[in-house]
């Protein structure tokens, strides 16, 4: 007979009875809570269930069921719970507040502002329901409001070194980096051990060029938790900005990253479903990008020809690991032959859905930038796995078996500094989908202007001292010319200014400089229209900033590097028919910027064709593309069944 067995049905309905019934309901809820603190929810679960019989009307067993449900991934019927409990109970805050909480849990986060301000309005002093509206909002993109609910909160608990480090979250999505970095800061004064606060502290410090800094404070985070995976990513990520790391160094740090979030007990590789070579293939892609991103950029125009072109052949799924939509999203989503929200599911349950949709080739689109989900791919959820698109250098993750390169940006030589066999298209490994919008290539703006402006959209940490003194040295080379740079961190003066003062000490004037912050994309895209040539920086080149630039009619002029990251631009000037614009060494980027610089005419000619030129070439054929990827994946494959 089972504990809750042995419990007395309730007699007659006297007042008596139901005071015993109610002291029972409340001891079952206080057992209940003690179970739940130390794990035990199944058995929490029994005692919460037992008190609802005991008192069917007792809001807070409803409300303490909803909570184990909602912990056992069953944010359904946790809001069934917690809806029954405010039934009986239409003011109590704290069903409001995780009522909300289930909603963020099942993606309706805009449904889950109301819960969470309905419980503020009951409970004025109620601070986690403010976080959670400062979260909520922040999720969707209501950057603004989320400063003024976290800030609320502060008033309320100033201590509370969470609510400074998602203020300074919010604030770093607004622009203002020296803002987000001070909050951080308070976080950490407030809790030195809090690990997560030190990873977003390096987050801004990065934003703010500061990459030495935010080196170390990866690295404080990951001493504090050594399996973070996050702030391993975020550590390996940035060190691509550095030109002067070798790369075994690189690889062997990513390597580690691997060993990290490869479980002890993970499974062995799993087998093909079935050993049939030529069936139908099941495909999977894994992004946090699947919306107005630059990963989206390079993979809707893609997806589209897939879905088009391998009917019969290729089944294709997108799992999203992210709690925004939009527009792109829809699009995407209506190419799929399964759409799977992935945000809210933990990698064991994300492993078991993958396995569910018999998922045969899982491809990463992220690598060890935001939103990625490295740690499932460690637990090899699918026979074949690869990375493509949205990184650049070695995941160091083991149980992916490829990673998707050309012939022109990974040199032979490289090949051992990737834990993947890396797996050649035949032109390039990207592909950019058109913009959707009406901005038209103008006329050369050199020659109305009377000078020539050179120019760089990239993200300005990029812009390491190296960069700076060559640009430097090709504004003194074009008399007159000018340098127009367009990135985020722009918004903050500090940063014109410190920016401006690299610039000067390589002589070249304030006056010589534009500089700009955010903007909608089609502004962006506008902005083009007053550039004459772009320069890419290095090592880290540009990819999304190169393609829109040709699209607008404005050359890239790129630095060929020897790893895969510093030679992107060499692949896509190759594959743009733009081989003039690749410079060799430092002094040929000088010359040929101003050699080009120095021919208006030809320069005009090339702006009016450039965009039908890029949208002819293998650069933006996403048919071709397609032919080329579904190919690779389906050798892949039979290479695998020869397993």
């Amino acid at each position: 007979m089972g504990l809750f067995d042995r419990l007395r049905a309730p007699k007659a309905d006297t007042q008596s009875n139901a005071h015993d019934a109610e002291a029972q309901a409340v001891d079952l809820i206080a057992q209940g809570n003690a179970l739940q603190s130390n794990g035990q929810l199944k058995a929490a679960l029994q005692c919460y269930e037992a008190a609802i019989r005991q008192a069917p009307k007792m809001a807070r067993a409803h409300l303490n069921r909803g909570n184990i449900l909602l912990a056992s991934g069953d944010a359904q019927a946790a809001l069934m719970a917690y809806e029954t409990a405010l039934s009986h109970d239409p003011a109590y805050a704290a069903a409001h507040y995780n009522t909300g909480n289930a909603l963020v849990t099942v993606g309706r986060r805009a449904d889950a502002l109301a819960a969470y301000r309905r419980a503020i309005a009951l409970k004025p002093d109620f601070v986690n329901a403010e976080v959670a509206l400062g979260a909520a909002l922040d999720d969707l993109g209501q950057f603004d409001a989320a400063v003024a609910s976290y800030r609320r909160a502060l008033a309320l608990q100033p201590d509370y070194a969470q609510v400074h480090s998602n203020l300074g979250n919010a604030l770093k999505e607004l622009g203002q980096f020296d803002g987000a970095a001070a909050s951080y800061r308070r976080a950490l004064a407030i809790d030195p051990k809090y690990a997560e606060g030190h990873n977003n502290l390096g987050n801004a410090l990065k934003d703010l060029r500061r990459v030495a800094d935010a080196e170390a404070c990866y690295r404080r985070a990951i001493k504090l938790n050594p399996a973070y995976a996050e702030a391993h990513s975020n550590l390996l990520f940035l060190l691509n900005y550095s030109d002067d790391k070798d790369p075994s160094l690189l690889l062997s740090e990513a390597r580690h990253y691997g060993d990290v979030v490869t479980p002890p007990d993970r499974a062995p590789t799993i087998s093909p479903r079935s050993r049939e070579p030529e069936r139908c293939l099941r495909v999977g892609f894994v992004s946090g990008d699947f919306r107005a991103h630059p990963v989206s950029y390079f993979f809707e125009a893609v997806l589209a020809a897939l879905a088009n072109q391998t009917s019969g052949r290729l089944e294709l799924f997108c799992y999203h690991n992210h709690s925004s939509s939009d527009e792109v999203t829809e699009r995407i989503k209506s190419l799929c032959h399964g759409w799977r929200p992935a945000v809210s599911l933990s990698d064991e349950m994300l492993v078991r859905r993958i396995a569910d949709d018999r998922i045969d080739i899982l491809i990463d689109l992220a690598g060890h930038t935001a939103h990625n989900r490295l740690p499932l791919f460690a637990r090899k959820p699918a026979p074949v796995q690869l990375s493509w698109l949205g990184y650049f250098a070695t995941t160091g993750v083991a149980a992916i078996d490829y990673l998707i390169a050309d012939p022109w940006t990974l040199p032979e030589s490289q090949e051992a500094n990737f834990a993947e066999k890396i797996w050649r298209l035949p032109q390039t490994r990207l592909c950019f989908t058109p913009p959707d919008a009406d901005v038209e290539v103008n006329a050369l703006p050199a020659l109305s202007n009377g000078y020539l402006t050179f120019g760089c959209f990239n993200n300005l940490t990029k812009m390491n001292d190296r960069v700076v003194a060559l640009w430097s040295q090709v504004l003194a080379g074009v008399p007159d010319s000018r340098l127009f740079l367009k990135s985020p961190q722009f918004m903050e003066l500090s940063i014109q200014q410190e920016v401006a003062g690299r610039f000067a000490a390589g002589g070249v004037d304030r006056s010589r400089l534009i500089m700009e912050g955010l903007s909608s994309r089609a502004e962006y895209l506008k902005t083009y229209q007053r550039l004459d040539i772009a320069l890419d920086p290095f090592p880290y080149t540009g990819g999304t900033t190169t393609c829109e630039a040709l699209w607008m009619g404005v050359p890239v002029l790129t630095l060929a590097g020897e790893h895969f990251l510093s030679r992107q631009g060499v692949g896509l000037m190759m594959n743009a028919g733009l081989p003039e614009w690749i410079a060799s060494n430092a002094d040929d980027y000088v010359a040929r910027a101003v050699s080009h610089a120095s021919d208006l005419k030809r320069l005009a000619l090339l702006r009016a064709s450039l965009r039908q030129q890029v949208l002819a070439s293998p650069l933006f054929d996403a048919p071709l593309f397609a032919r080329h990827f579904e190919l690779a994946l389906r050798n892949m494959w039979s290479g695998q069944l020869r397993i």
